[in-house]
């Protein structure tokens, strides 16, 4: 099958929900994803126990991971059963901001008898926010995202989607990084600000966003079968080609979760950069974001089946490169740097977009919220339990159990490129089905 068809216009209110309830989701995510982590990390090394900052990273990321894919779960089937994404997306937003500005309550610095007190305030507020999120952004959000697409235009959509994590990033880093510093006292400011974003983009929901007008009902059946329907085998073999298409991404999600908790520290701490960590950040940033709106112009002009093994191909040598940054010097590490970086960051996002454009394509009609559960075990479950397991097995053991100060190992990115490399053949198998 050639998936390149005429592309099916959205119209610019729509283009406009999409983007910016996306971007608002995304930038909640990256202060998950990246800050929370940053501030583990930072307030151990802070306290004197740097072997806690990759445990602790470790342990939230995990526990983050389960919550996010057991709500995704039970919230998608609420979803199809209501046949509403607008009341989950709308208040999931506000609890979100409610649950990111807890962490204005912890302090940067633990005392030696508090730190594992510390550690599971963490632990339970990152699982808090995590709850709302994946209602609003996983379940509601993605569910609703289905609805009003279809084959001919979800490369481009999915393939913006994708973009937007790195938009987020940028806003984050220059409107709001100032507010953030490992040596402060405490970061209130900076999360009381961060969750004040995605509360009033919920009360803006409940005014803006609008349901698809023909979205299905589900009566028959139980909210139990609901939940679990996607984990039948009589539904795996009926629709084996999306579960393929979501090996691929999870290998690939593996791959990124294997160095994303770690990379602002890698690029701060590992790499010398200090305070002028923004500078190769933003290049990076900017040139991913300008591979992935390629990527995704040509996806539905050219059919996503020509991208997928390129792409691959790619992040395995982004991440290859990363790696090679310890035996380079000067002008070479530089130049190696930001284009290894824009490779890896922008083909991941790429890929991660066109196998979710697939994802939809082939998810079956009415099912769209009980199938965002089973994405979500592919896409963020598996991924966030093996990457950082991967990444806090090689730290501890350069490091040595509270060894030397807390800097991110080169060989995370090695581990991420051996693993993107079994991604190519799940990959391959989509390729050959289109």
């Amino acid at each position: 099958m050639n998936d390149a068809k005429k592309s099916t216009p959205l119209g610019g209110k729509l283009w406009i929900s999409l983007i910016f309830f996306g971007l608002v989701g995304q930038i909640a995510w990256v202060v998950e994803n990246m800050y929370f982590a940053t501030l583990s990390q930072d307030i151990f090394a802070n306290s004197g126990r740097q072997d806690l900052s990759y445990i602790v990273t470790t342990l939230m990321v995990i526990f983050s991971a389960i919550t996010a894919t057991a709500t995704t779960i039970v919230a998608g089937g609420l979803c199809d059963r209501s046949g509403k994404r607008k009341p989950f997306i709308a208040y999931g937003y506000m609890a979100w901001g409610v649950t990111i500005m807890a962490f204005a309550l912890i302090p940067m610095r633990a005392e030696h008898n508090l730190l594992w007190v510390v550690a599971a305030i963490l632990v339970v507020f990152d699982c808090l926010m995590t709850l709302c999120g994946s209602t609003a952004n996983d379940a509601a959000f993605n569910a609703w995202v289905t609805d009003v697409t279809d084959p001919t235009n979800r490369g481009r959509v999915d393939a913006i989607l994708s973009m937007l994590p790195v938009f987020a990033v940028v806003i984050i880093f220059i409107g709001l990084g100032s507010l953030y510093s490992a040596q402060n006292q405490t970061n209130a400011l900076f999360f009381l600000v961060l969750g004040a974003i995605p509360m009033i983009t919920g009360v803006v929901a409940l005014f803006a966003l609008k349901d698809r007008s023909q979205a299905q009902k589900i009566e028959n059946g139980s909210r139990f079968s609901d939940i679990f329907y996607g984990f039948r085998l009589a539904v795996i073999r009926k629709n084996a080609m999306m579960y393929i298409t979501l090996c691929a991404a999870c290998v690939v999600g593996v791959a990124q979760q294997t160095f994303f908790s770690y990379l602002m520290n890698f690029v701060i701490r590992t790499l010398g950069y200090g305070d002028g960590f923004m500078i190769p950040v933003a290049v990076i940033i900017v040139g991913a974001a300008v591979m992935t709106g390629v990527c995704g112009a040509l996806f539905d002009r050219l059919g996503r089946k020509h991208f997928y093994l390129p792409l691959g191909g790619l992040v395995v040598v982004g991440t290859a490169a990363m790696y090679c940054l310890q035996f380079l010097q000067g002008a070479a590490a530089t130049v190696v740097l930001y284009v290894g970086g824009v490779i890896m960051m922008g083909a991941i996002l790429s890929l991660i977009g066109a196998l979710t454009a697939n994802f939809r394509d082939l998810t079956p009609a009415g099912c769209e919220g009980r199938f965002q559960g089973v994405r979500m075990c592919f896409t963020v479950l598996i991924p966030m339990i093996v990457g950082p397991l991967i990444s806090m097995c090689i730290g501890l053991d350069a490091m040595g159990l509270n060894g030397a100060d807390f800097a991110p190992t080169y060989e995370i990115f090695l581990a991420a490129s051996i693993v993107a490399a079994v991604a190519l053949v799940p990959l391959w198998l989509v390729r050959r089905a289109k």
